[in-house]
């Protein structure tokens, strides 16, 4: 169903997010 899937987006946007900002933590940690 179209909820699934928003849901599924939704965890998949939220994964993106946290592994950028944690990226950018250690490119700044690193600099």
């Amino acid at each position: 169903t179209r909820e699934r899937i928003r849901q599924i987006e939704n965890k998949a946007l939220r994964k993106l997010k946290y592994h950028e900002s944690r990226t950018r933590k250690l490119r700044d940690f690193l600099d």
